[in-house]
């Protein structure tokens, strides 16, 4: 079963379309989409390693773009934004990240930018708590960029060497994983 999920993703990420498919999550991802762009930037990675700096430029400049819509949501629609944010259980985190904002500021969006911490939450704090663009927009770009183009090295790097072990033991990973995410989900639910 993943095996064949795997053959259709990296079979995806050849697709004359894909660089924008992961532009437009890296800049969802930002604001309000769940699903981080390092899930299509690796593959992608994989399945074209002479690309590899291209997806990862591409990748940060799109992910700050779509902070900066989150940075302008925090600004203009944080009474929409934050019965959302509370509903997904993200709100201990952006708590945290306003009170982080007024204590360090650059630092706060370059750490939350680079760790894989929900980046969303950070640009819509960062509006919510008046940060300067100029600073968000620098923390966000070397944060991200750092992320992403360090994804990009260790795939285009490691991944040939490990793809056929990967191909390999492809189902048992599958397995394992989706065993972890449930087991993940119950216990949060029981907590």
């Amino acid at each position: 079963m993943f095996k064949k999920l795997y053959d259709w993703v990296m079979q995806g990420c050849r697709h004359r379309h894909a660089q924008w498919y992961l532009g437009g999550v890296a800049f969802a991802e930002s604001s309000f989409f769940p699903i981080p762009p390092d899930v299509m930037l690796a593959p992608m990675t994989l399945a074209r390693p002479d690309r590899s700096w291209h997806y990862a430029g591409l990748t940060t400049i799109s992910s700050v773009l779509g902070g900066v819509l989150g940075y302008y949501i925090g600004v203009y629609l944080l009474d929409v934004a934050l019965p959302l944010i509370e509903r997904i259980g993200y709100m201990h985190h952006y708590d945290t990240t306003v009170r982080w904002f007024s204590e360090y500021g650059f630092w706060a969006i370059f750490v939350a930018g680079f760790t894989p911490i929900p980046y969303k939450v950070f640009t819509i704090s960062a509006g919510a708590a008046a940060m300067p663009l100029l600073p968000f927009v620098a923390g966000s770009m070397v944060g991200r960029g750092l992320r992403y183009f360090l994804i990009a090295a260790l795939v285009r790097w490691a991944g040939p060497k490990i793809e056929p072990q990967l191909v390999r033991y492809i189902d048992a990973i599958g397995w394992l994983c989706l065993l972890l995410i449930v087991a993940v989900v119950v216990w949060l639910q029981l907590r």
